[in-house]
């Protein structure tokens, strides 16, 4: 959706090949509540008749489904529910802290670069490369959550990028590209910025693809064998092994006794399938009725191999397969329209298969706690139609209220961008791109592909060292400052591991829900705020004293 819209269109350049202002589409609320009711329920129906096979008979861990699972059984229990009376005191504690924290930053913001987000902590020289702590308890929070390993790629990534590489570049400016570009020209340093950040998703994204696609396979062709070689007899097991075959069988009845029929899953899929060949065009013109049913005919085997690899890694690859989608529609279209095909048929396939593989980790969930698949079924279906209408409403306030997508805001969503240059590429080539870009951009992907590869060939205790190019290609494009907020909570979370081991399982999930949180619900008063045209009364900001 930020793809599409007029800010994103100029921000990549009216003027750029291939961008075209036919291709914008800026949000509206009929258009996206639309839009999501006929695109969200494909996947809830494609895999149910699937349930069975993939929670029962592949015995699939859905890991965060199971530890779901396992945290709703502990409440169930008196040091579970004492527990969690205590996590839920502690997140509503530092999310009263985190709101008004929120709140006391916002006086101080009343201008371009001024308040507690522009302060140089680390000089004004670092400051200039966005090397700055901006005192944020959403990215403190998401670096309590995040594993130590993925916070320090984002810092890497970061030091690699804004430290040494766009520097570097920088040096030949009138050389490799225009010295004279604004700052977010396509043709000079952001572009470099775009494409690098792309190259390393794409890589980091394909090599995962077909790695959980060759495990699927694997296991799949291994399992019959596998359950063949591993008779269980009655009388072979013991009385702990006996009661958990007991609980197993009381599992497996409570499971399939609230059966879904098939007839109803397919009859769905094939109503909205319907419904979805015939809205979408309208939605979008250059998406054509023949493409959207190929889409639904490729999309539950992907909805598949996706949800079967999320039950073995715990890792959906949902944005891969949507840059799949994108590529391949986009270039089939062409340059009249591609771009909003390409992108429409993106959100298409990400919906579809989203969805099946956060039912099927549900389901997991309720074989475990012994609930019913059809009350799940049908909350996930009363849930995902409030999400339809919820949904598109705070976004849509968002996008009203403040200026996504700017570089220079707080607000930068760069997947805008980089999506939508996805799709040009798909329709116009690479002959546009800054001197040495493509060569680069290579470069990094290959790399991308070997860390990858390094990482599943080294023996454990080496491989939770090497970065994850994912991670790493974040800062590229966004800037430093997010990889150091990131890198005070890994920091925080590891001395209190040291500190007090057992204390950071049970409160650091519930100190960064509370951070995250509070930060989040200021948003609203904030939004509100800058709808009415209220400002911020001061302008803290910080200069060298050279030129005061």
């Amino acid at each position: 959706m930020l793809a599409l819209d007029e800010k994103t269109y100029k921000l990549i350049g009216v003027d750029y090949p291939g961008n075209r202002a036919e291709d914008v589409k800026n949000p509206g609320l009929g258009w996206m509540i639309g839009f999501l009711f006929v695109v969200s329920f494909l996947g809830l129906f494609s895999l149910v008749p699937l349930r069975k096979v993939m929670v029962m008979d592949y015995k699939l861990t859905y890991p965060s489904g199971t530890a779901t699972a396992m945290l709703i059984n502990s409440f169930h229990t008196n040091t579970g529910a004492e527990l969690a009376g205590k996590q839920v005191r502690c997140l509503g504690k530092y999310l009263s802290m985190s709101l008004s924290w929120s709140c006391f930053k916002w006086f101080f913001s009343g201008g371009k670069a001024c308040g507690f987000d522009n302060f140089p902590i680390l000089g004004l020289t670092l400051y200039k490369s966005t090397f700055y702590f901006d005192f944020s308890p959403t990215y403190v929070g998401c670096g309590l959550i995040c594993p130590h390993i993925v916070n320090c790629s984002v810092l890497l990534g970061a030091i690699i990028s804004w430290g040494f590489l766009w520097p570097f570049i920088s040096q030949y400016a009138g050389d490799w590209y225009p010295a004279d570009l604004e700052s977010n020209d396509f043709k000079g340093l952001y572009g470099y910025k775009v494409f690098i950040a792309i190259s390393l998703i794409l890589g980091d994204g394909l090599y995962n693809l077909f790695k959980i696609l060759a495990i699927t396979v694997n296991e799949i062709c291994n399992k019959s064998s596998k359950q063949s070689n591993l008779p269980v007899t009655a009388d072979a097991l013991d009385g702990e092994a006996s009661k958990l075959l007991t609980e197993q069988r009381r599992r497996d009845h409570i499971f399939l006794k609230d059966r879904i029929p098939s007839w109803f899953a397919a009859a769905g899929f094939v109503g909205l399938a319907a419904v979805s060949i015939v809205t979408i065009p309208v939605i979008f013109p250059p998406l054509k009725w023949y493409l959207v049913l190929s889409s639904y005919i490729i999309a539950p085997a992907l909805a598949f191999c996706n949800s079967y690899g999320t039950g073995l890694t715990d890792w959906s690859l949902v944005t891969t397969y949507g840059k799949i989608g994108l590529f391949i529609i986009a270039s089939l279209v062409g340059t009249n329209g591609g771009v909003v095909a390409g992108l429409a048929a993106c959100g298409v396939m990400m919906a579809i298969v989203a969805t099946a593989a956060d039912l099927m980790q549900d389901f997991k969930t309720g074989y475990l706690t012994l609930s019913s698949a059809k009350s799940m079924f049908v909350s996930q279906l009363v849930g995902t139609a409030m999400g339809c209408v919820i949904a598109p409403v705070t976004f849509w306030l968002f996008w009203t209220a403040f200026d996504i997508g700017s570089p220079d805001g707080p607000y930068k969503a760069p997947y805008g961008v980089i999506f939508r240059e996805m799709a040009i590429i798909s329709t116009e080539g690479v002959s546009e791109l800054p001197k040495h870009c493509l060569a680069i951009c290579c470069g990094f992907f290959v790399a991308s592909l070997l860390i990858n590869l390094v990482r599943d060939i080294t023996p454990k205790k080496i491989s939770q060292f090497i970065p994850i190019p994912m991670a790493m290609a974040v800062p590229f494009y966004i800037g430093a400052y997010f990889a150091i907020d990131m890198f005070v909570g890994t920091v925080i979370l590891y001395v209190w591991q040291r500190m007090n081991r057992k204390d950071a399982e049970d409160y650091a999930g519930a100190v960064a829900s509370g951070l995250i949180c509070g930060d989040g619900i200021w948003t609203i008063p904030s939004a509100i705020l800058s709808i009415f045209r209220i400002t911020p009364p001061i302008c803290m900001y910080f200069g060298s004293s050279l030129t005061s």
